[in-house]
């Protein structure tokens, strides 16, 4: 049956154009840019990766951000996340651990002429309290147990994407939280992320 799409809602067909538009090479450094074309995960510095491109984009439609929504994204990395993230949302809030990967990051996030993006470094698994609640939540750095505080700053009826487990191998998790605030989870399939570091682990 045909449903006439809302306004606020993000067309996946659209999703999906832009997407296979965005040149991977421009957010990897040296001679990782000859292998932006494969769809694995490549190092960007630090110990972290750019994650595959069919990953990335599973993981938007999981999200399934409206063209409204607030969305808050756990690890910035080098950008690529943000940028399809900024395309399709409101409003992005990135938070980053390592500063010289959000220096690079906000840098060509900027010259992409994104204005929609605000830019944290710090520990994410605290999230950006100052700024919740978040209608959207992403994570790409995966956490060994599900952090409560990014949980707090979901709003009624948001929906974040996440995985969790151990460094090898983790879960990657739908967590959609009621319009009464309970948390229902979904398991999207199992993916290997670098580890989330942070104070949720004391």
């Amino acid at each position: 049956m045909y449903r006439e799409m809302r306004r606020d809602e993000v067309d996946l067909q659209e999703l999906e154009k832009y997407f296979r538009s965005v040149d991977r090479s421009f957010f990897l450094e040296g001679e990782m840019k000859m292998y932006a074309d494969l769809d694995e995960p490549l190092p960007i510095g630090f110990g972290q990766t750019i994650s595959q491109p069919s990953l990335v984009l599973k993981m938007t439609q999981l999200l399934a951000p409206e063209k409204d929504s607030k969305v808050l994204e756990i690890g910035t990395g080098s950008g690529f996340q943000t940028a399809i993230l900024a395309k399709v949302s409101a409003e992005v809030y990135t938070v980053e651990r390592i500063g010289e990967l959000m220096e690079k990051a906000k840098k060509r996030l900027e010259s992409l002429g994104f204005t929609n993006i605000y830019y944290k470094v710090g520990d994410g698994s605290k999230g950006w309290p100052e700024y919740a609640p978040y209608d959207r939540i992403m994570e790409t750095a995966a956490p060994r147990v599900l952090p409560e505080q990014l949980v707090e700053q979901l709003v009624n009826g948001g929906r974040m994407v996440i995985p969790v487990g151990p460094p090898h191998l983790q879960e990657l998790q739908l967590i959609t939280k009621t319009a009464e605030g309970d948390i229902q989870t979904k398991t999207a399939g199992w993916v290997r992320f670098v580890e989330l570091k942070g104070e949720y682990e004391k």
